[in-house]
């Protein structure tokens, strides 16, 4: 068993525990971070003069050659060692000798797995970031083309006013850009480098720890070696980050799933991102959009999880938070890959702009142009909002709509009814008027879409 600590201990640990223990299964997943910090650490060793050149050169020679035969898989990381740390350091002495064992100078394990866990994370966060953005262009691409194709829009699942698919994309589209601020801001706030911080009081060698910060890509070097080791806000605000950007995409796929079913048809999802049924022949079933929907779960479950390791830790480092990385490298997998999969099934997805237009057309979307029509004419909007009412109930026992109710009809309820009431009820007028900033018209979107088009120039 191999440990870096075994000095103090008179007898081996006994291997229930070492396996209870031991973290090399998971955490060799950040085997490049590690060995990139190892790097920067050691170049700022010979900087700072602890270390000399020949040291530095031999050292890193090792370890750029362990690097290449993990990569090219010569060389396997084990459990044989404890973690990540122990099989570099290890592998690095048996390979160049007495100067591998320098390697751990004026550093801890508690500093080096901060490290090895905010570069991980931060490399993430990048790669999650690649995906939003692609998914941002698709929505953007798909408003550009939509801007006139009409639809109803729901509140309760109800049908309440026409608007555009532009504008309901559009909603995902602010969502998504939130999401990626964020992102940013979390980028930011986590850019500090932990390593130089020790256990937890630091280290009595003369560690430029400012150099090691700009060699690994740090605005700086973190300012409590307390915190340094113990922090996980990071992860923790990422992972809530990426719990409502699994939010979001769970909410747009529900609406995908009932958007493709028969009763609804307003969307064709490419054979390459549907399934079939084993017995019946007929079926073609939104998999990866339910997929999705429910993978949300596992991102939700490891942001609680952590809180809940982290919610009753003393400083400074404590062995449970040992378990922030399983579930954590398993949500960070999980969205990426489910944003990958949404993008390309948006993108090749068909929309039924004629079954659109025509349910927008029923279920009384224009009832409240109707109201708004008796409010031009000078009626107080509470008794306007009565008659059509009145005029909708009419209608629903008579099994028409508003457009078809002959101007007699109309004046039955009220007097002022004229001609116009039908060009004020038209899908067109109903969704072309509404131009203030944030409404569906066609004016308001273009306006929209150039805001876009300048957001993702600045941040994409």
């Amino acid at each position: 068993m191999a440990q870096l600590w075994g000095g103090r201990f008179t007898k081996e640990t006994d291997r229930l525990v070492y396996n209870f223990n031991a973290s090399v299964s998971f955490d060799k997943k950040f085997y490049r971070q590690d060995m990139e910090g190892s790097m920067a650490h050691v170049k700022m060793l010979a900087a700072s003069g602890i270390l000399t050149e020949e040291e530095r050169d031999l050292i890193l020679s090792g370890i750029r050659e362990i690097l290449e035969d993990v990569e090219e898989g010569r060389l396997e990381i084990s459990d044989e060692y404890e973690d990540i740390h122990s099989f570099v350091e290890a592998v690095l002495t048996d390979r160049i000798g007495e100067a591998g064992k320098k390697l751990h100078t004026g550093r801890s394990r508690n500093d080096q797995v901060a490290l090895d866990m905010k570069l991980y994370t931060r490399d993430e966060l990048k790669a999650i970031r690649r995906e939003l953005s692609d998914l941002l262009v698709t929505c953007h691409k798909l408003m550009k083309e939509h801007i006139h194709t009409a639809m109803p829009g729901f509140t309760h699942l109800q049908k309440a006013q026409p608007l555009t698919l532009a504008h309901h994309l559009g909603a995902y589209m602010e969502m998504f850009k939130r999401d990626h601020s964020r992102l940013d801001d979390i980028y930011e706030r986590m850019n500090y480098c932990p390593l130089g911080a020790g256990a937890l009081a630091g280290t009595t060698y003369p560690l430029d720890r400012e150099l090691t910060a700009r060699l690994l890509g740090f605005a700086g070097p973190t300012l409590n070696s307390m915190d340094s080791v113990s922090d996980r806000d990071y992860v923790i605000e990422l992972l809530s980050a990426l719990s409502l950007i699994m939010m979001h995409l769970s909410r747009f796929c529900e609406e995908i799933i009932i958007w493709n079913s028969d009763e609804y048809r307003f969307v064709e999802i490419d054979d390459a991102y549907s399934t079939g049924s084993s017995i019946m022949p007929q079926k073609k079933n939104p998999d990866i959009a339910e997929l999705i929907r429910g993978k949300t779960g596992r991102v939700y479950g490891a942001l609680v999880s952590l809180l809940t390791t982290m919610k009753g830790l003393p400083l400074a480092y404590n062995k449970d938070m040992q378990e922030d990385k399983e579930l954590t490298f398993d949500a960070y997998d999980t969205v990426k890959g489910c944003l990958a999969l949404f993008t390309g099934m948006l993108k090749t997805i068909s929309f039924r702009t004629d079954t659109m237009e025509e349910s927008a057309k029923r279920g009384f979307t224009n009832a409240t142009d109707a109201a708004d029509y008796l409010v031009g004419k000078g009626l107080a909007f509470r008794d306007a909002h009565s008659i059509v009412g009145q005029l909708v109930l009419y209608c629903i026992d008579k099994g028409i709509s508003l457009d078809e109710l002959t101007l007699d009809e109309y004046r039955t309820f009220s007097p002022v009814f004229d001609n116009d009431i039908y060009e004020a009820i038209s899908l067109t007028t109903c969704i072309d008027k509404r131009n203030t900033p944030g409404a569906p018209g066609p004016q308001a979107m273009e306006e929209v879409i150039l805001i876009n088009e300048e957001w993702l120039k600045e941040h994409i």
